[in-house]
């Protein structure tokens, strides 16, 4: 999996927003604010390639989770993120 070209994670005014920028996301027009901890994973992911565990991973280093319930998490937050177009899968 990997972030979709034309998205962006700025902070604007204390809050982390996903923005669009590029022809291809020209009729997106949600706002997507991201809490802490979705906005920490997305700046681990940066441009590269990434999956469930490799996220896992990232969740568990920061914080104090078990395995078991950063997967779930995980998986719901990609399932939403996909929902909404941010990720190619």
């Amino acid at each position: 999996m990997r972030i979709k070209n034309g998205f962006e994670l700025r902070n604007v005014c204390g809050e982390n927003i996903v923005i669009s920028y590029g022809e291809q996301n020209i009729d997106f027009c949600k706002v997507i604010s991201l809490n802490e901890t979705a906005a920490y994973l997305w700046k681990g992911i940066g441009d590269n390639d990434f999956d469930v565990a490799s996220l896992v991973g990232l969740l568990r280093k920061e914080y104090d989770v078990d395995e078991q319930t950063a997967h779930k998490d995980i998986s719901a937050m990609l399932d939403e993120w996909d929902k909404i177009g941010l990720i190619t899968r």
